[in-house]
């Protein structure tokens, strides 16, 4: 199949998808990772800087630091959905919600971090617990959609 084919391909299939948006969104979550990684000599993973904030965590970066960090998270996404127009969002049930939280929560602890620290950060910077780490959450999540979508 010819690239262009291929891109016709996914048009189809994914009619909704905002590729632009996504490398957009994508180039600022690396620009982030960047200048925290530059300034504080720090890895910006984001259940990190939560626990920070939320004095989970005794070091760390400075907890004002880390407060504006989490902070911004909703806001920039508030200031997207005003400036580009609001992202259909549905929600699983509440109980799938507090469960996959909880799950999530525990194996960040277990693992040491998160999707952005391993995901974002530990992958650009070759590290091989991060390589497995993202393996095994990316693996995790498309068994999840199968499953799901098998059920549903």
């Amino acid at each position: 199949m010819t690239p262009a084919g291929l891109i016709q391909a996914f048009a189809h299939a994914f009619p909704q998808a905002a590729p632009l948006a996504g490398l957009a969104g994508g180039l600022m979550i690396g620009l982030a990772a960047v200048l925290v990684l530059l300034g504080l000599g720090r890895i910006a993973g984001v259940s990190g800087l939560l626990a920070r904030a939320t004095l989970l965590a005794e070091s760390g970066p400075p907890q004002t630091l880390a407060l504006l960090f989490v902070a911004g998270l909703p806001l920039g996404a508030w200031a997207m959905a005003h400036s580009f127009g609001a992202v259909m969002v549905r929600m699983p049930a509440p109980l799938t919600l507090v469960a996959g939280g909880l799950a999530v929560g525990f194996g960040t602890r277990l693992g040491s971090g998160c999707t952005s620290g391993h995901g974002v950060c530990g992958l650009s910077r070759l590290s091989p617990r991060s390589l497995v780490a993202t393996g095994l959450f990316m693996g995790t999540g498309f068994a999840t959609v199968a499953l799901s979508h098998l059920v549903n």
